[in-house]
């Protein structure tokens, strides 16, 4: 088996998140990394020192995939399709930074932070920039709420998946556009 020093912390991560997305958290093991990696689990410890640890740095490195999607975005539904699409490419990935439950170690903040510039930057431009943050975190809460049902199987009652998605984001993106008084805001 390699030694130690020929397996890097974004090898030791990147199997983790492999691991993640194949079988789930509960199956995320250091044993199942250390052997994805080709180590004896003793030595993955020296480059990872716990299994929350490992969770907490593959969060990391999910929201840090997460922010170089949407960096760019140009527009709110634009933003909305690729948080979608993270969402559905990496389901277990997008569970663990959206909704980790319980115990589970999350992501330092500035993990957070970065993958939510878009967002407000976005936000920032339609709401404006007293009402960023609350724009943001609407689209944010909605499209992650819309997300999660869509990969649990939670739309039973038939239709167009794919058009309440769209009719979603346009009528998000609408309401964060209109102009409103403060008087609407409960404080």
């Amino acid at each position: 088996m390699p030694t130690p020093t020929r397996t890097s912390l974004d090898a030791i991560v990147d199997a983790a998140r492999d691991l993640l997305e194949q079988d789930g958290l509960a199956a995320l093991t250091m044993q199942a990394v250390a052997l994805r990696v080709g180590v004896r689990a003793p030595s993955l410890y020296k480059r990872v020192q716990s299994r929350d640890d490992l969770i907490q740095l593959v969060a990391e490195a999910s929201l840090t995939e997460l922010a170089d999607r949407l960096k760019d975005a140009s527009k709110l539904s634009e933003l909305a399709n690729r948080f979608r699409a993270f969402g559905h490419e990496r389901p277990a990935a997008f569970q663990l930074i959206m909704s980790p439950g319980a115990g589970a170690p999350v992501a330092r903040a500035e993990f957070g932070a970065a993958a939510s510039e878009a967002v407000l930057a976005l936000a920032s431009e339609q709401a404006g920039p007293d009402r960023a943050l609350e724009a943001a975190r609407t689209v944010t809460a909605w499209a992650a709420g819309f997300i999660s049902m869509e990969l649990n199987g939670s739309f039973r009652l038939g239709g167009d998946v794919e058009r309440a998605w769209e009719f979603g984001v346009a009528a998000i993106a609408e309401a964060i556009r209109s102009p409103r008084s403060d008087s609407v805001f409960v404080e």
